[in-house]
């Protein structure tokens, strides 16, 4: 199949090199010195073992036009980017491609088919103006879970770090052709990509965690392990994940998992920096709207009270304010 995808960073390089080594027609979209790299050595991926796959099989463009229609259009990058790119997704647009959002944290799509009496609402946070809606209609979406980690180590190098599963599932639930294809096609690649009937709740599940311990990475500097076992910050953590958790229940989602083994999964991860901190420490954009605001949003809409998951937005939005505003970037350093 012919398969686009937006973004060659963590994920998007990751998914890329697995579905070009499996025999699909695979063309990334990119800018810079990814763009560059890819074009003249094609794209790396290093195991977790060590062992290194290159996909020099693969197309890279900057523009979408030259890309053309496509079977698949992966997006790849993180929510608050999507606007920026939604104008040009529809020159990848054939009468059947489907686009598998691969965001963290509440999409854009949401209440589509959602069957509530919130059918079809607009997420402001994830999609301020519409405009990510009306470009990338939900009729297209396959939504995707994304649980492996991997990192971007050099523009065309990505590094594998742990995982392999990316569920998916149509929106209104169904398991129908398009989706069982698209799933195929990922097994095939060498990724666990099981067909779901709710996919909400999985990224809820997922959502879960990220809400919680991203942005007080954030504000700490510290890691997955330190926080689930510094009693005032777990605590913390299990404040923000029952509120969502109650947000969530009244949106007709239950959670498969409790809430102890969630953060007892966390702190298994052991040292490691969240996106968020990474984000924080490089001076990037952190993710914060689709992971915190989102909930925040969701909790107004459905008159439940979210007060821990308020004060740890509200810090986490003024550091990335702050940020902006000084061109910096926040780390922790040694002192000699």
């Amino acid at each position: 199949m012919k398969i686009a995808i937006i973004g060659a960073g963590a994920i998007g390089g990751y998914v890329g090199v697995k579905l070009a080594l499996a025999g699909e027609d695979v063309t990334f979209i990119v800018r810079g010195a990814n763009l560059a790299a890819i074009r003249k050595n094609g794209m790396k991926l290093i195991m977790q073992d060590g062992v290194e796959h290159v996909a020099t099989n693969v197309k890279a463009t900057s523009n979408y036009a030259e890309a053309g229609p496509q079977d698949i259009v992966i997006l790849a990058l993180k929510a608050h980017q999507v606007e920026a790119v939604a104008d040009d997704l529809p020159k990848l647009f054939g009468p059947d491609t489907a686009v598998v959002t691969m965001q963290n944290g509440i999409p854009y799509w949401y209440f589509y088919k959602h069957a509530g009496e919130f059918e079809g609402r607009h997420v402001k946070s994830v999609d301020p103006t519409g405009m990510i809606g009306e470009k990338i209609p939900a009729r297209r979406v396959i939504g995707c879970v994304v649980y492996p980690a991997s990192e971007l180590i050099a523009p065309g190098v990505v590094r594998h770090i742990e995982g392999d599963r990316f569920p998916v599932g149509e929106l209104d639930g169904s398991v129908g052709h398009r989706v069982t294809k698209i799933s195929e096609c990922f097994i095939n690649a060498g990724f666990k990509a099981p067909v779901l009937e709710n996919i909400r709740a999985e990224i809820w599940l997922k959502l879960w965690g990220n809400l919680t311990f991203n942005p007080i990475s954030a504000l700490s500097h510290s890691t997955l392990v330190d926080i689930c076992q510094y009693p005032i910050s777990r605590e913390l953590a299990a404040n923000m994940m029952r509120e969502a958790q109650a947000v969530a229940n009244k949106l007709g989602i239950e959670f498969r998992v409790p809430l102890e083994k969630r953060i007892a999964g966390a702190e298994k991860v052991g040292k490691h920096k969240t996106s968020m901190l990474q984000d924080v420490e490089a001076g990037r954009g952190p993710e914060i709207d689709a992971l915190v605001g989102s909930v925040v949003e969701l909790g107004r809409l459905t008159n439940t009270p979210t007060p821990h998951i308020d004060t740890v937005y509200a810090l986490v939005k003024l550091l990335a304010r702050t940020m902006t505003e000084e061109s910096g970037q926040v780390r922790l350093e040694a002192m000699a």
